[in-house]
Parts: structure tokens; C-alpha cells; sequence
């Protein structure tokens, strides 16, 4: 086509003088990558039919665009606490200050300052998850699908381990139990049934052959009605007289009980720990709320073998990890949980509170059309699968959603909501007062 061949290549573009005041406060890099970009969707739009040619508004958006960081922030008006695909928990205060302590320099990551020799790098924290857990002894991996894979490979590889089929999970991303446990060397042997296995099915598949004993926590998920499992205690004491180490992977992780309406119960680690597992792996970035990471608490004999496993050194964690989980520990430490760790404070909050809030941004919409309505929000993260938490979001009625859906994401900052009927909902739960007049404004077009 006439006009595909007609667009201008990038030295011309570069070399433009109408150009030159939009281009040179950036890198050649930037500009070159812009400019391609520009030149990419005037050409997609000519091929669409649009009578379409290059200018300075298009060379302008893809500075925009190429200039900005990929990562940025985003206001969550989803309902969704722990949401994956947003990152999944904010940090505490506490925890964004001393990584910033730490970040701009140097710091005994791998130091004993006592004795001035080589240390562990998540010592920081081993006292305080032996505290906080009642274990003999702790360790921090990169996330709970690494601290699964090294329990794997460091106590059941050649040998078997036995789980129930109704805990044979799939959690995001297509990481599968079975998966995990062929990588690591492990023979899987299932037993019961989905709904109902009983003690009696473990203890018919113990043998000298087997490695180790797994209860999965089903967090994502539930199953209800006419089922039975084998309780920790009652597997930690088949496990400890046969002379083989129990693993629970207990995947969301509470530190402490949460109490309110709409929030299921959910096992403490504490517990698990208190009913005899030998080693406990749960995420550091779910219901704890604190950065991402997988920790091991346990038995220390049962840890002293997967730290010396080579696995361990590849799936380490580095020091802003150390310092943002440190802090997070301590808070839960003093007592501060619930006030300090956003995590907490959001599931936690009273619907009073957020009925207030969906209120305050229906104000600040006008004569925009829309009604405030109760609804139910989620945990996310794989946590609290039945959990229904009550909040409150503005609905926006009259409009197209998809496109208006389309728009927000596009803005700035990025608001990202959810399609419920045909309308757009903003749920407040993850919004805080100070960011309501944001969300107004990507609504109005602002």
C-alpha cells in the first residue's frame, strides 16, 4: 500500500527538526525504541483501513509510554486482598523503611558481627519465627513452591511420600504436588480417596521404602460435606513411630487467628507445629503479610538436612527479603499485627468503615451514574477459599464496561476493578482514603 510505503524510517525521524524539541531530553536508546513504536501503530492502523499518518502526538504517546516503568503502582478497587496478579501483600511501614535502610549500602547479610566470621543470611529471622511458631529451628527459601521442592528433594528423593488424594493440588501457575514431587526424586504413593482418607490408608502404605509423610493444606480450595482426613497429630505420631519425618505444606501461612465476618477459619502455624510436624512450609507474602518468601520451621535435625541440601543455595533470598521480613516478624512480635500489617488491617476492617468509604467516593463522582452496593470481597492468594468478607463498591451504571474498564487500567495511576453485570464495581476494601480522589478522576476522565 501506498501509505505503508510512504512511512518514514527512523534515521529520517531522528533526523526531523519538528522532532528534535520531543526528542532530545531522552537517551538515543529511548528514542529509537519510541520511535519504532510510533512508526508500529500508525502502521497497524493503516492496515486497519484508518487514513492514518505519522505526527508529533504519536511520536509524543510512545515517548510516554517507552519513558515509564513497566512495574508500577496500581490502586486495587477489586475487593481482592492477597491479588496475585497485583502483587499480592502490601508491605508494612515498618518493612519499607528498613529496606531502604538496607538497600543503599552495605550490611552484615552474611556477617556475625560477634564473632566476625562468615553467618546465615536468614539468621536475622530464625529466633524470631522459632518465637513467634514454638519450632526448634527456622529457615527462609524464595517463596513456598521452593520451600516444598527442597522438603522434596532433601527427605523423600529415591524414596516414597505419601499424600492423600484429596491434597494432590494444583495452585496458580499449573504447580501441580505430583510435579514437584517427580522433580525431586520423590516416588508419590497416594492414598484414600478425594473426599474421605482415613489413617489406617497411610499406615497401610508405610514401608522401608518410605521417605517421608505429606498432609497438604488444601488453602485454595474446599472440600465439604461427606469427607474425613487424618488430623496433623494423629500423622505426627504414625510418622514419629515408624521412624520417618512428617511435611506439612500449609500454604497460606497465618501467623495469628483472624476474627471477623465473612473470614473461615484457618490453621496457625503454631498449631501445626504444636500437633507434632516435623517440618511446616507456608508463604511469607499470604495471610503473614509480609514479603515474598518460603519458610521452614521444624524440627531442627529434620532442617539441619535440608540446609545442607545444594538446593538450598539457589533458591536463597537476598538481603531486602531479610530485612523486609525481619521487620514484618517483629511487629507480630509486639503485638502490632493487626494495626501495622496491611494484610491484616484490610481483612479486618468493619464494614461500617468501608460502607463510609464507598460513600465518601460516591460524593466525589457527581452526576456520574452509579449506586453504592454491598457486597462480598476475597482473600486471594490461595487463602481462605469459603471466606466471603463484607465490603461495599460504587457500581457504574450507563456505561460500557469493557471500554471503561479498558480506560482505567490505562490510566494514571492504573485503577483496576472488577465487571460484575455489565458494570464496572469499585470496591473499597483495598482503597484508602487518600486514593479515592484518584479513582474519582480516572472515572470522570479527569
Amino acid at each position: 500500500m501506498e501509505r505503508l510505503r510512504a512511512l518514514p524510517s527512523i534515521d529520517e525521524l531522528l533526523a526531523r527538526p519538528s522532532l528534535s524539541s520531543l526528542l532530545s531530553p531522552h537517551s538515543r536508546p529511548v528514542a529509537v525504541a519510541a520511535l519504532r513504536e510510533a512508526v508500529a501503530s500508525v502502521r497497524t492502523r493503516v492496515l486497519a483501513g484508518e487514513d492514518a499518518s505519522l505526527d508529533e502526538g504519536d511520536v509524543a504517546t510512545a515517548l510516554k509510554r517507552v519513558g515509564q516503568p513497566k512495574l508500577k503502582p496500581v490502586l486495587n478497587a477489586t475487593g481482592v486482598v492477597l491479588h496475585t496478579n497485583l502483587g499480592r501483600a502490601p508491605l508494612p511501614v515498618a518493612a519499607i523503611e528498613r529496606i531502604a535502610a538496607i538497600a543503599g549500602g552495605y550490611c552484615n547479610l552474611e556477617l556475625d558481627l560477634d564473632e566476625g566470621e562468615r553467618g546465615s543470611r536468614y539468621e536475622p529471622v530464625v529466633e524470631l519465627l522459632c518465637a513467634l511458631t514454638g519450632a526448634e529451628d527456622a529457615m527462609v527459601v524464595n517463596n513456598c513452591a521452593a520451600a516444598v521442592l527442597l522438603t522434596f528433594s532433601a527427605l523423600a528423593h529415591g524414596r516414597e511420600a505419601i499424600v492423600s488424594r484429596g491434597e494432590l493440588v494444583e495452585i496458580g501457575g499449573g504447580f501441580r504436588i505430583p510435579d514437584v514431587m517427580r522433580q525431586s526424586g520423590a516416588t508419590l504413593i497416594e492414598v484414600g480417596t478425594t473426599n474421605r482418607t482415613r489413617l489406617a490408608d497411610y499406615a497401610a502404605q508405610l514401608s522401608d521404602r518410605t521417605g517421608l509423610l505429606v498432609k497438604v493444606h488444601r488453602s485454595n480450595f474446599a472440600i465439604v460435606g461427606f469427607s474425613e482426613e487424618a488430623t496433623t497429630r494423629e500423622l505426627a505420631e504414625l510418622a514419629t513411630g515408624r521412624g520417618v519425618p512428617l511435611f506439612e505444606d500449609l500454604g497460606s501461612g497465618a501467623l495469628r487467628s483472624l476474627h471477623a465476618d465473612g473470614l473461615s477459619s484457618e490453621p496457625t502455624v503454631a498449631s501445626v507445629i504444636a500437633a507434632g510436624a516435623h517440618v511446616v512450609a507456608f508463604s511469607a507474602d499470604k495471610l503473614l503479610g509480609g514479603p515474598q518468601a518460603g519458610l521452614i520451621v521444624g524440627k531442627k535435625a529434620t532442617l539441619d538436612r535440608l540446609k545442607q541440601h545444594p538446593l538450598n543455595r539457589a533458591l536463597r533470598i537476598d538481603k531486602l527479603t531479610v530485612a523486609a521480613l525481619e521487620a514484618t516478624l517483629e511487629l507480630y512480635r509486639d503485638g502490632r499485627e493487626d494495626e501495622a500489617i496491611p494484610t491484616r488491617a484490610l481483612l479486618l476492617a468493619r464494614p461500617g468503615v468501608l460502607l463510609a468509604r464507598a460513600q465518601k467516593l460516591s460524593a466525589l463522582l457527581g452526576a456520574i451514574p452509579h449506586r453504592v452496593v454491598e457486597t462480598a470481597g476475597r482473600v486471594g492468594g490461595g487463602s481462605m477459599p469459603l471466606a466471603a468478607p463484607k465490603s461495599w463498591a460504587v457500581a457504574l451504571s450507563n456505561v460500557r464496561a469493557t471500554s471503561l474498564h479498558e480506560k482505567l487500567r490505562a490510566g494514571d495511576p492504573p485503577v483496576i476493578a472488577r465487571i460484575v453485570d455489565d458494570e464496572v464495581w469499585l470496591d473499597v476494601r483495598c482503597l484508602d482514603d487518600t486514593s479515592l480522589d484518584a479513582v474519582a478522576r480516572a472515572v470522570r476522565g479527569d
